[in-house]
């Protein structure tokens, strides 16, 4: 018999003798199921070793030169913590008011203001050649690393390595670890000072490799692209980035708005652009209830809190922000960020404090039993998007309430309720 074929029948003996040597016992049955658990771990290790040898043959293919190859893979290791946070969800869903009240600060504006201060001829000379005004480039800076306080502590080469070599998201992570290989190639930055998030974003704007490779730009003239300890360098580069993700210069992200009380919130949405003057003619006004300037500029509407929450106009440079992180609260908070940067005001009308507390395990059955109403809300991911909102609000369009997306407790176990009465 095998020591691991023995090694259950041995622990049921100690168990069988607890009472005698209780403790000790427990202490045997503890190393012998660490023992068990060893060839797993082993296996571990020897898949990561393998993929690390076969990442090397891939990168000396792409032209990958055999120092980079050498410094890095020799010594890459496996980060058990990286895969773990990989595979973490949020047990409940995150609300605009949680999400908001977390990032927009009077602490954060005041810096934002004093740093706009400070480099403000470095991002009026930005602005002049790039069209990305000042305050929106302190405001990404503020959302991404805090004014650069916090880049993250991992490994970027480590961590990379490790996700490529996990079978989720392989084929992306293996493309950003020969990206992050190909930047210690060009000398921009050394490999003990790539830095970055779990997941690999560097510098002072959180750029993913393959961002660096395309859009990063040595400004201060020194000869490298560094995005960790050049503010010149971070702020040329987000702006380069935004410029070629199709920002209109001159074009504000969107602004605060006040709706009328017989508003039809089916028209909020991104996927519904209405110019300035037909938003008008609906009877939008601004925060402050005076008349907007009509354009045939064309915006959707927002109302991330639903119609007891602030309402939002947001133009084309708004979905711009979205395409670097494609989050509405994220785009809205960068947006307001930098109003506020610019000397604006607070919001108007606040988003209502959370009350309910909806987990993720709910918005996927509430998912579902949108599905079983024939109402198509996507993906079944417990991810409150866009996309469920918006098929909420068909559900409320479908049974007289006012259609705004927001969910609550009520309308979760309205819409359950419905669903069952629909499979029966």
């Amino acid at each position: 018999m095998s020591a691991i074929t023995a090694q259950p029948s041995l622990i049921k003996f100690f168990l069988a003798q607890r009472t005698a040597c209780k403790k000790f016992c427990l202490s045997i049955v503890v190393v012998l199921v660490g023992l068990i658990s060893l060839p797993s771990a082993h296996a571990d290790i020897a898949s990561f070793g393998d993929c690390i040898s076969r990442m090397k043959v891939l990168a000396r293919s792409e032209g990958i030169t055999d120092r980079t190859v050498n410094q890095v893979l020799d010594k890459v290791k496996h980060i058990p913590r990286v895969i773990e946070l990989d595979r973490r969800q949020p047990e409940f869903t995150q609300t605009f008011a949680g999400y908001f009240s977390t990032r927009i600060s009077d602490e954060r504006v005041q810096r934002g203001r004093a740093l706009l201060t400070q480099y403000r001829t470095l991002l009026e000379r930005i602005q002049l050649e790039t069209g990305i005004p000042a305050q929106y480039l302190i405001s990404f800076w503020g959302l991404e690393t805090n004014y650069g306080g916090y880049f993250g502590d991992w490994s970027v080469t480590d961590s990379l390595a490790t996700l490529a070599c996990d079978p989720r998201r392989s084929t992306f992570f293996t493309q950003e670890l020969l990206n992050a290989m190909r930047i210690l190639d060009a000398g921009d930055v050394s490999q003990e000072r790539m830095i970055g998030s779990w997941a690999g974003a560097m510098g002072h704007m959180q750029f993913m490799p393959s961002t660096f490779l395309s859009y990063a730009k040595d400004v201060d003239g020194d000869g490298r692209r560094d995005l960790w300890g050049s503010i010149p360098d971070a702020m040329g580069s987000a702006a380069n980035f935004l410029r070629q993700l199709g920002w209109t210069p001159g074009l504000d992200w969107g602004q605060e708005v006040r709706l009328p009380s017989s508003f039809d919130y089916a028209l909020a949405g991104r996927d519904h652009m209405l110019s300035l003057a037909e938003w008008v003619r609906l009877g939008v006004t601004t925060a402050s209830g005076a008349p907007i300037a009509p354009s045939e500029q064309k915006f959707a509407l927002l109302v991330p809190s639903g119609h007891q929450g602030p309402a939002f106009l947001v133009s084309k440079n708004f979905h711009v922000i979205m395409r670097w992180n494609r989050s509405e609260f994220y785009a809205l908070s960068v947006g307001h960020l930098a109003d506020r940067i610019a000397g604006a005001a607070a919001l108007r009308r606040m988003p209502p404090a959370d009350t309910d507390k909806i987990s993720r395990e709910q918005v996927r059955q509430l998912q579902m039993d949108l599905l079983t109403l024939g109402i198509d809300s996507g993906e079944a991911d417990g991810i409150l998007g866009s996309a469920t909102r918006k098929a909420i609000s068909h559900f409320q369009q479908r049974t007289q309430r006012i259609a705004d997306g927001h969910l609550d407790m009520v309308l979760l176990t309205a819409i359950r309720q419905a669903a069952s009465m629909a499979s029966r």
